[in-house]
């Protein structure tokens, strides 16, 4: 098999190793540039020939149009904008004279400019064709005269839609025959994406290929609708010009295996603005899944029926069973069937339960990592050693009940009794970690005489790293889950009364260059115990804001930091505080709510007291120093030198021009009827009483500082 490439084609692309579909796209599946280019120059020729005798528009569509003409035998069309056809509901005229010109200008064309390629002009069924072939590729093009939809303009009104919808209804037409009008605009839509993207479609197109030899099905959806669907998974999971085409390939499979779920459309060239468009376009993703648009035409839901998709799911299923795959290093882009931008206001709460929730098979696979690892640190870490484990503590989103349903990664607190302080912790926790990662790495070798447990670690860019990451995989395990591990001094239990716990923390931070929530792996049980206590529906709320985090990170990441996602769930809790406090809520109203008060970071300032309090002079002193600092102040309510918001330290305008933008365009803001869902009223500083506590004495004290103006 690894010698495929310098022996004879594969049958099939399933015989192609993981590491090599890169070089097969290029070897075995794009037409030869000498090929391509003869039919361009043919197309070309055509195209000048038609134009001149019959001043017409001709626009390039099919794979041609779009750039995915796999080598061999390929399909595109020819449209042909005439002034015969004025308006869509034209198209339902007899074409039989418009074609008979045409063919007569196509027959004096082969005659007449000896076209680079060879040209056979056919009148299948009364229809038009054109087959242009070289030595190694040919395309049949589809000749089709229609209405030029877009005309001179750059892209569709609402009037053209809002016309299409009239003329099929008029002419009883079926939604989606009259997209060939779109042509132009559809050339446009692929244009715009990199030439690996290309790659990718051509790849999944090779295989669609042969799921349809392989079946005698009559009624497989078009190619169209896998490009789409490709399209799709790349714009949602990664968006770059370079990317691992084998986690491209993977990511398009797995939505393939998700087809009842599937509802797949843009807004790129229509919208739900416009009242009969978006009547349109909610009649379409109600209907039955999957649902592909065509992002030109919103009559136009490329998937066809169920049966198909079915079959090609259990082909999804086949090749990504593969173990060429299942090994391949780089894990799917993280893509749901439906994305959220789309997503209806009052489905939020559906769209977190099918996607965001994980499952109970996830969470006993995170849970059975957990206890592989705590088992590990209890019984053979350090058992040797002078280090003496006090207890491992879970933290991060599994141990909070925040989890996403992709992604398996879990936090591992480390308590040892060699990090007496947080001077300690801060100037000893190198050595634990590779003490850590020695004992680990030996453990594995003892494990791997059974294959039972194989660890990955990740080298930090650090020369005293804080955490160590790792991999783990293991018989007990489906597939590998990540883990952050942080040595951390058991404050908590050292430091009594709870005030000292604070009070040298902030005398080591006051004293040293130690950056803000430095030791926040101290408080990890608080942290997880001021979530985990929340409503159910709460969490869901979290969840859902940080898949909208995770979108925006995606986009944003090049452009500058983001601040840290603890600060968006922090904000989060905040937000449902102070506008609800109730278990039940409107979910497209607290999203809107979150969304809001990132549009007006500049002035937010939140803190609670559920931890620490004004009571003691010195955190209370601290305290005030910390909210006037430069806005936005997001305290973590587990340590108070932990300022999440940062001032100017992130990028918050980033974050706060993607939620200005969702406030005015998605779907998630929006009711029923497509009108604007309310949002809480909550203000952007943290008010008295508000806090975590309800103490007469807190409230007055609070009260006092607001009268000198201190929280103003």
């Amino acid at each position: 098999m690894e010698n495929w490439l310098f022996g004879a084609y594969p049958k099939t692309v399933y015989s192609v190793p993981a590491q090599k579909l890169g070089e097969y796209v290029q070897t075995s599946l794009r037409p030869s540039e000498h090929c391509q280019k003869q039919i361009d120059a043919t197309v070309d020729t055509i195209c000048a020939a038609l134009q001149e005798v019959m001043a017409i528009d001709v626009a390039k569509g099919g794979s041609y149009g779009r750039k995915t003409v796999l080598r061999g035998n390929s399909d595109g069309t020819l449209v042909i904008f005439t002034s015969d056809l004025g308006q869509f509901r034209d198209q339902k005229k007899s074409q039989h004279e418009i074609l008979n010109t045409i063919w007569e200008q196509l027959k004096a064309c082969q005659c007449e400019r000896k076209p680079t390629a060879k040209m056979e002009v056919q009148r299948p069924h009364g229809g038009l064709a054109i087959r242009l072939s070289t030595w190694s590729q040919s395309v049949t093009f589809d000749v089709l005269p229609a209405f030029d939809a877009l005309g001179s303009r750059d892209r569709p009104s609402p009037w053209t839609y809002r016309e299409l919808k009239r003329s099929l209804d008029m002419t009883k037409a079926s939604p989606g025959e009259f997209s060939v009008c779109f042509t132009k605009l559809q050339q446009k839509f692929f244009n715009n994406h990199p030439r690996k993207l290309q790659d990718l479609i051509l790849l999944v197109k090779d295989w669609y290929q042969q799921c349809q030899k392989q079946s005698a099905s009559p009624s497989w959806p078009p190619s169209y609708a896998l490009e789409l669907l490709t399209v799709y998974a790349w714009e949602q999971g990664c968006g770059a010009e370079d990317f691992d085409i084998v986690a491209g390939l993977r990511t398009v499979l797995g939505l393939i295996k998700q087809q009842e779920q599937l509802c797949v459309y843009w807004t790129v060239n229509y919208n739900f603005e416009d009242e009969t468009v978006r009547n349109i376009m909610l009649h379409q993703i109600r209907s039955s899944r999957p649902v592909i648009l065509d992002p030109t035409d919103p009559t136009n839901n490329v998937s066809k029926d169920q049966l198909c998709w079915q079959l090609l799911k259990e082909e999804a299923q086949r090749w990504l069973s593969d173990p060429s795959l299942q090994e391949h290093p780089g894990p799917p882009w993280n893509v749901l069937p439906v994305p959220l931008h789309e997503t209806p206001g009052h489905l939020l709460d559906k769209f977190i339960k099918d996607f965001l929730q994980p499952n109970q098979t996830f969470l006993s696979q995170i849970s059975t990592a957990v206890d592989i690892i705590c088992a590990f640190l209890r019984e053979n870490c350090f058992r040797r050693s002078t280090t003496k484990l006090q207890k491992p503590v879970k933290g991060g989103s599994f141990s909070k009940g925040t989890t996403l349903k992709t992604g398996s990664d879990a936090d591992l607190v480390v308590f040892v009794d060699s990090l007496e302080s947080y001077a300690s912790q801060r100037d000893e926790r190198c050595k634990v970690i590779k003490e850590i990662q020695a004992q680990l790495e030996a453990f594995q070798r003892q494990a791997a005489s059974e294959q039972e447990l194989e660890v990955k670690f990740e080298i930090s860019k650090w020369k005293a790293p804080r955490v160590l990451s790792f991999s783990l995989k293991s018989k007990q395990l489906n597939e590998r889950v990540d883990f952050d591990m942080l040595p951390a001094f058991n404050a908590l239990d050292k430091l009594k009364p709870r005030w000292r716990v604070y009070t040298e923390l902030i005398s080591l931070y006051k004293n040293t260059d130690t950056p803000g929530g430095e030791f926040s792996p101290c408080f990890t049980e608080l942290q997880r115990d001021f979530v985990m206590s929340r409503p159910t529906k709460l969490k869901d709320l979290i969840r859902l804001m940080k898949h909208w985090y995770k979108q925006c990170e995606r986009r944003l990441k090049k452009k500058g930091s983001l601040p840290p996602k603890y600060a968006l769930e922090l904000l989060t809790i905040y937000a449902w505080e102070q506008g609800s406090g109730m278990p039940k809520f409107d979910t497209a109203e607290a999203f809107r709510t979150v969304l809001g008060l990132v549009t007006r970071y500049q002035h937010l300032c939140i803190f609670w007291t559920v931890n620490y309090d004004f009571e003691n002079k010195i955190v209370r002193d601290f305290l005030l120093t910390q909210i006037q600092k430069p806005r936005p102040v997001i305290l973590d309510p587990a340590d108070p030198t932990g300022d999440v918001g940062g001032g100017n330290r992130w990028c918050w305008h980033l974050l706060a021009n993607e939620a200005a933008e969702w406030l005015c365009s998605s779907l998630c803001c929006k009711d029923r009827a497509g009108d604007p869902v309310q949002s809480w009223t909550v203000p952007t500083v943290q008010m008295p009483g508000s806090c975590g506590v309800c103490t007469a004495p807190v409230v007055n004290e609070m009260l006092s500082y607001r009268s000198r103006g201190v929280l103003d």
